[in-house]
């Protein structure tokens, strides 16, 4: 049976990506029990949706990195259980969107890849949370430059990207997440677009991003793989990202795919320290 949503879709039906976040949400409309949230009405009339958005779990669909959906989400202030970004998803499946608003087999192609992900998502996203074990407890080194505060977990385990994301290993298992360097350095952050679990990322792939008042960071991910949860409790509150980036704020979990080439271009804690502090210096100098 398929899940049930409150379903937001984007409302820039004047272009391609917009299109194809209508068609999804009318998929899911037809297919199941969800119902669709119209973004034009639901601004000028809030009560006959409110209801809704609030009973079923309420799912955004963006079109492009504008997040038109995320945003009216936002200004009222609704809970997001799930998001989705169409421009990522054609990025991600190598499909090129097309001008015209009439879909071609590609653009339906996608529609019907992203319908199929989001009714077999939960499914995929409770099998990788019960088997993935995931430290007690963490070990900082600490540096400290001027009033700001960088921590680097020290535990076996840990490894670090040029970027800033790290990555924690379990066998063939990993989990995803930035530094203290990137939630200070972007400072109260805002928003988060996740990529698509069931996507195959390759090493230094963008695999979704976040986003304060001063940027936009994209996540570069650390490793190879096919993603398998999201931490949704940062889509509904992506300060725990800011309040601890390592425990509660984590992004991510992968099923690794060649992690013994990767760990090539990887730091440890022992190579990455180093690289913090010569940025943070720079930064803050």
């Amino acid at each position: 049976m398929n899940k049930s949503y409150a379903v937001l879709p984007c409302n820039g039906l004047d272009k391609c990506s917009g299109s194809i976040s209508k068609e999804v949400a009318e998929m899911l409309s037809e297919n199941g029990e969800s119902e669709i949230i119209c973004p034009v009405f639901y601004r000028i009339a809030e009560t006959r949706y409110n209801k809704l958005a609030t009973e079923k779990p309420l799912l955004v669909i963006d079109g492009c990195a504008t997040r038109c959906a995320s945003k009216l989400a936002v200004e009222k202030n609704l809970k997001i259980s799930e998001k989705i970004n169409i421009t990522d998803e054609a990025k991600h499946n190598n499909i090129i969107l097309g001008k015209s608003l009439r879909l071609n087999e590609n653009e339906l192609k996608l529609a019907k890849i992203i319908f199929e992900k989001l009714t077999t998502e939960e499914k995929l996203d409770t099998a990788a949370k019960d088997i993935f074990d995931f430290p007690m407890d963490i070990n900082y080194e600490v540096y400290k430059k001027d009033k700001f505060v960088f921590r680097v977990p020290t535990n076996e385990g840990f490894y670090f990207n040029e970027n800033d994301v790290w990555v924690y290993i379990i066998g063939n298992k990993a989990r995803i997440g930035v530094t203290d360097y990137v939630q200070k350095s972007l400072s109260d952050i805002m928003y988060f677009t996740p990529a698509s679990i069931g996507n195959e990322v390759e090493q230094f792939e963008d695999a979704g991003s976040i986003e304060s008042g001063k940027a936009v960071f994209e996540i570069i991910s650390p490793v190879s793989g096919r993603i398998t949860a999201i931490n949704n409790k940062i889509i509904e509150s992506p300060e725990l990202i800011n309040q601890n980036p390592y425990e509660q704020g984590w992004i991510m979990e992968m099923e690794l795919s060649d992690f013994i080439n990767d760990m090539e271009l990887l730091h440890d804690f022992e190579s990455y320290f180093p690289v913090l502090k010569r940025k943070v210096d720079e930064f803050h100098g």
